[in-house]
C-alpha cells in the first residue's frame, strides 16, 4: 500500500537515523528499487523502516510502499525495539536501555514468564497441582525469548540489563559521549560500584587514565575527626548545708589519748541531737564519696552491656535506700517535739 510519506509519523523517543547509512540506503533504493516496504501500525506510526523513510524523503518521494501492521500499543511498541536491535552500531549501554524496556513490555504482555511467576507454577505443576493452560505454556522467559531472536546468549541478555539499569545516569552520560569504546566487562564492574565511585572510574576510562576497571583507586574518604572525648569526672558529693549541730571543742594531743577516750568504759556513749546529725551527716559525705566511684569511667564503660533484667534488679536497689531513708524521716517527724 503506497502511503503518503508526510502521513507517516515517528514516535519522539526513537533513536535518530544515522546519516551516512540514510545516504547509503537512498543510492541502493535509487538504483533497484525498495525491496522492502517499511511497517506503520494503523494509525500510520512507523514500526520499522526508519532509515529507508529517511532515504525515501532524501530522494525525494511524496509515497512510500507500507505494510499495515494490526499491531497496536505495546506489541508495536515491541516490534519497534527489536526493528532497532538490527542496528549494528547500537552501543553496550543504549542496548541495554532497549533491553530494559523490552523486558517491560514482554512482561506487561506475558505475565506468566516472569520469574517469580514462572517458577510458583512449575512448583504447582511439579507438586500435580492444578495450573491454568496459559500459565503452563510453552512461552518463553524474556531473556531466553530475546537472546534467541538477537542469536546471543541469555546470559549476555542479562549483563546489558544489568548495564543499563545498575550505572547511573551520570556514569552512563560519561560513557556514552567517551572519544573511545569502553568494554562491556568494565561496564558490568561499574554497575556494581558505589554512584559516586562509577561516576569517578567511569571519568578515567572515559579519559583513558586507566585501561580497565579493575586499575582504578577509589579515592581514600577524610576520616572524619573523632570528637575528643573528655573523661567523664566523678560526680562531685554536694555541698552540705550550714551544720546545725556543734560536737564541742574537745582536742587530743595525741593517738593515744583519742584511743584511751574510745576505750573509756565509763564514758557516756549515748546520742544527743548533736552527736546523731553529725553521725548521720557522717554516713551521707561517706556515702556519696563511695557512690561518685559509679561515675567513674572504668565502670561506665560497662552499662551499654546491662541486660534489661540487671537493670531492674540495680534500679530496685537504690529503690531501697530511697525507702529506708523515707521510713527514717518519717519515724523522726512523728516524734519531733513541736
Amino acid at each position: 500500500m503506497q502511503i503518503n510519506i508526510e502521513s507517516i509519523q515517528v514516535n519522539p523517543g526513537r533513536r535518530e537515523a544515522l546519516p551516512d547509512a540514510v545516504r547509503e540506503l537512498a543510492d541502493s533504493i535509487s538504483a533497484v528499487g525498495l525491496l522492502n516496504p517499511i511497517t506503520i501500525d494503523r494509525d500510520y506510526i512507523l514500526i520499522a523502516g526508519l532509515h529507508r523513510l529517511e532515504a525515501a524523503k532524501l530522494l525525494g518521494w511524496a509515497e512510500i510502499e507500507c505494510n499495515v501492521s494490526s499491531l497496536e500499543g505495546l506489541q508495536a511498541e515491541l516490534a519497534e525495539i527489536d526493528e532497532n536491535f538490527v542496528r549494528a552500531d547500537l552501543e553496550t549501554v543504549e542496548f541495554g536501555k532497549l533491553l530494559l524496556r523490552r523486558k517491560e513490555i514482554y512482561e506487561m504482555l506475558h505475565p506468566e514468564t516472569k520469574c517469580g511467576v514462572s517458577q510458583a507454577n512449575a512448583m504447582n505443576r511439579a507438586q500435580g497441582n492444578n495450573v491454568s493452560e496459559r500459565g503452563a505454556s510453552t512461552l518463553k522467559s524474556f531473556a531466553r525469548d530475546t537472546a534467541d531472536k538477537l542469536g546471543i546468549s541469555p546470559r549476555s541478555v542479562e549483563e546489558k540489563i544489568q548495564i543499563a539499569r545498575d550505572i547511573t545516569p551520570t556514569a552512563q552520560e560519561i560513557v556514552q559521549k567517551a572519544d573511545r569504546k569502553i568494554k562491556k566487562k568494565d561496564l558490568l564492574k561499574l554497575s556494581r560500584m558505589e554512584p559516586e565511585q562509577q561516576k569517578h572510574a567511569a571519568a578515567q576510562l572515559a579519559a583513558g587514565e586507566i585501561k580497565s576497571a579493575d586499575e582504578f583507586q577509589p579515592a581514600e574518604q577524610p576520616k572524619r575527626a573523632e570528637p575528643v572525648q573528655e573523661p567523664e569526672q566523678a560526680a562531685e558529693p554536694p555541698t552540705p548545708p550550714s551544720v546545725p549541730y556543734t560536737l564541742g571543742d574537745k582536742h587530743y594531743d595525741t593517738l593515744e589519748e583519742s584511743i584511751a577516750d574510745l576505750k573509756n568504759p565509763d564514758k557516756d556513749c549515748s546520742y544527743t541531737p548533736d552527736t546523731l546529725l553529725a553521725d548521720i551527716d557522717g554516713f551521707v559525705q561517706t556515702f556519696h564519696k563511695g557512690f561518685a566511684w559509679y561515675h567513674d569511667p572504668f565502670c561506665t564503660i560497662v552499662f551499654p552491656h546491662i541486660s534489661k533484667v540487671q537493670f531492674e534488679f540495680v534500679r530496685q536497689r537504690f529503690a531501697s535506700i530511697s525507702s529506708a531513708m523515707e521510713d527514717l524521716l518519717n519515724q523522726m517527724e512523728r516524734t519531733i517535739n513541736v
